[in-house]
């Protein structure tokens, strides 16, 4: 299951290949990063969708927020999953994401034992 993580912090990555070590080591996952929204965007449309099936996306970064990339990619890819993550978990934000069409709304620090189990909703054999 290819995903894709966008946030503008890039300390992410490593944080998200240690915590899917053994779904990494297993193939069971393969993570593309990007760290803004636009940046998500440019993969995206370079590769048509290049077999993604989920985003992860912070809602708050520079340039164009989260919510604004989460409005744009059920627009243009309405099959793609997409778990909004935020920091901030405020009923505004939340409210947001649900009218945009957020599938998850998952609050920081993140509980990787709840974020897998949501992965394992959207299709692939976690452990």
């Amino acid at each position: 299951m290819k995903i894709m993580v966008v946030d503008d912090e890039k300390d992410v990555k490593s944080l998200f290949e240690q915590q899917f070590k053994r779904e990494l080591k297993a193939g069971e996952v393969e993570f593309v990063f990007a760290f803004s929204a636009e940046e998500a965007l440019a993969f995206l449309g370079r590769l048509d969708r290049a077999g993604i099936v989920l985003i992860l996306s912070d809602i708050k970064m520079p340039g164009m927020s989260g919510l604004a990339l989460l409005k744009k990619l059920k627009a243009d890819y309405a099959g793609l999953k997409v778990f909004m993550i935020t920091a901030y978990g405020d009923e505004k934000n939340y409210q947001a994401a649900l009218e945009f069409g957020a599938d998850e709304f998952i609050t920081k620090p993140i509980d990787f034992d709840r974020l897998k189990r949501l992965i394992l909703k959207v299709g692939t054999p976690l452990r």
